[in-house]
């Protein structure tokens, strides 16, 4: 025999309060909708059948004089199910709230739309200063033949008779917790209430179809890859018509084939010979708010910045702006005519450099030092 007083952890003279007592107890820790572990489950089947038993009065008796209706042979027809009602209904409304007064009513059929998120690809200069930019993308809107109805024009919806417009179905069962009014939402309406006679044959009655959509979009200036730009109202439409949710879209900055955005600032690499960084010069340099000349001074060194104050990234919410900052970079010519080659020789040795004595330095102070301090900033 199974001993079902140990399953609920009860004493054989317990009584019948106790008995339903420790079987809620049990329950409602080993329900699958608590507990979803196959261990939790066997032992939720156990408990159910002990209950089965110890809780109604001739099985009882008949348990506590040796007979089983569980056991091999001892007449489990008699057991836990063959009561006329679904334990999982019962145990649904127990855990659920499904009892009388819980019914919510019928559904609506307009609801509120979903939000949608799309990329919105941009040029450096939209960042800069700002713009508008059009984006066309697929989503739902309102039906323009039934406007949002669902019904094709000229017809409408009737009452359900399932559920005469409550949306819902109610059953009464009979278990050990007394009568137990359960609801479920009714199959022939889907929850609505009513039904519609003739649906729409462009949305198939849901008051909203896919098309394209082309808005424009107003890009305040300072967004970077990674911003998100919040449009309320521009995503997609609800069933039945509902208001539509919000649209955000996730700027993507294009590279620009010179300028390199840090923060707010921007770089580039202005390639210089090797006379004109010795000699200085004046060379001109177009930039996103159009030619400007940069002075190269006299002696300029590979990785040399010239700072162009205001011609970076305007910062976000604000009117300031971000610099503009060059790095030079020396060109050593590579190939030379002999006449160029003695010209330099001479040069060399006027500066006293025909055998230059090596000076070494540790890398983060020289060259690349530089570049990377620059480079940060």
């Amino acid at each position: 025999m199974n001993d079902y007083y140990a399953e609920l952890g009860l004493s054989r003279d317990a009584s019948s309060e106790e008995i339903k007592r420790a079987y809620r107890k049990m329950a409602r820790k080993l329900h699958p909708d608590v507990n979803p572990s196959d261990e939790a489950a066997d032992q939720f089947k156990r408990v159910g059948q002990a209950y089965a038993v110890l809780g109604d009065p001739e099985k009882k008796a008949s348990y506590d004089q040796g007979v089983d209706p569980y056991a091999p042979g001892g007449g489990a027809g008699a057991g836990f199910g063959g009561a006329g009602f679904s334990f999982s209904d019962i145990m649904d409304a127990f855990f659920t709230g499904g009892a009388a007064g819980a019914s919510g009513g019928p559904r609506s059929r307009v609801q509120h739309g979903q939000d949608a998120l799309l990329p919105l690809d941009i040029e450096l200069s939209d960042a800069v200063f700002g713009g508008e930019v059009d984006l066309t993308f697929d989503t739902a809107v309102v039906c323009t033949t039934c406007h949002g109805e669902g019904s094709r024009p000229g017809t409408g919806k009737h009452t359900c008779d399932v559920c005469g417009g409550a949306g819902q179905t109610q059953q009464v069962q009979r278990s050990f917790l007394g009568q137990v009014l359960t609801s479920r939402p009714c199959t022939a309406c889907d929850g609505y209430g009513d039904i519609i006679d003739s649906p729409c044959f462009e949305c198939d009655g849901n008051g909203r179809k896919r098309d394209t959509r082309t808005i424009s979009i107003k890009v305040p200036a300072g967004v970077d890859t990674g911003t998100r730009i919040q449009l309320r109202g521009e995503g997609e439409v609800g069933h039945g018509g509902g208001p539509a949710g919000d649209l955000y879209v996730e700027v993507r900055v294009a590279k620009h084939p010179m300028f390199q955005r840090q923060g707010d600032d921007l770089h580039c690499s202005l390639e210089l010979p090797m006379s004109a960084a010795a000699l200085g010069a004046s060379l001109p340099l177009e930039t996103l708010d159009g030619p400007r000349d940069i002075d190269i001074q006299a002696g300029t060194q590979p990785g040399d910045v010239v700072t162009l104050k205001g011609l970076g990234v305007t910062r976000l919410r604000t009117e300031s702006r971000g610099d503009l900052l060059v790095h030079a970079n020396v060109r050593t010519p590579s190939k030379l005519t002999s006449e160029q080659a003695d010209l330099l020789r001479q040069f060399a040795a006027s500066r006293g450099e025909e055998t230059p004595a090596p000076k070494f330095q540790p890398v983060n102070q020289g060259l690349l030092g530089k570049l990377r301090q620059a480079w940060k900033g």
